[in-house]
């Protein structure tokens, strides 16, 4: 896959992608001390970060804003989808794991993928904040990004929610799951 280059979207695009996206941000309880005013206009500010926001939406992210925040005064776009996207899975966590791989290589990694769509996977706090809005990843799991010092020991963290809970786990970079892919941030 090539990576994507900082695109305009057509204008009935970007109408019709700030009306989905201001629908979800009114539905949504995420967002209950933030204005979908303040939002519309710093996107129509960031052409380029609306191209990506349609990247995450075509791949089945169904992003809303997370939260605002104050020091870098920016929303904080993540997928809320109910599983990990589905256009997303069956990759392994990133490139060096890709290329370690012998047989039965994915299609992509996680991260090579997320670099391509210009955006960075969710950390382990960012996805707890998901997790304490919206019940995630019930059947599937998703990469988060992972600390140095183990991902220089061959492994990668991922997490999802079980028996109402949310865990994070780890696996070998290089394993790969038809339920396990990524969740996208995009900071606008």
């Amino acid at each position: 896959m090539a990576k994507l280059k900082s695109q305009i979207l057509p204008k009935a695009k970007v109408e019709a992608l700030l009306l989905i996206l201001q629908k979800r941000f009114e539905k949504n309880s995420l967002n209950n001390e933030l204005k979908w005013t303040d939002v519309a206009k710093k996107l129509e500010l960031n052409p380029a970060k609306l191209f990506v926001l349609n990247e995450m939406e075509k791949t089945g992210g169904e992003p809303d804003v997370l939260y605002y925040d104050k020091k870098s005064k920016e929303f904080v776009f993540v997928d809320c989808t109910q599983e990990s996207p589905k256009e997303r899975r069956s990759l392994c966590y990133d490139e060096t794991a890709l290329k370690s791989r012998k047989e039965n290589k994915p299609k992509h990694s996680a991260m090579g993928m997320a670099a391509e769509m210009g955006v960075e996977i969710l950390n382990e706090e960012d996805y707890r904040r998901l997790q304490k809005n919206i019940k995630v990843d019930t059947k599937t799991s998703s990469w988060l990004q992972t600390p140095d010092a183990i991902r220089k020991l061959g492994g990668a963290i991922f997490g999802d929610r079980r028996y109402d809970q949310v865990f994070i786990y780890h696996n070998g970079a290089e394993s790969y799951y038809a339920a396990r892919g990524f969740r996208a941030m995009l900071r606008v």
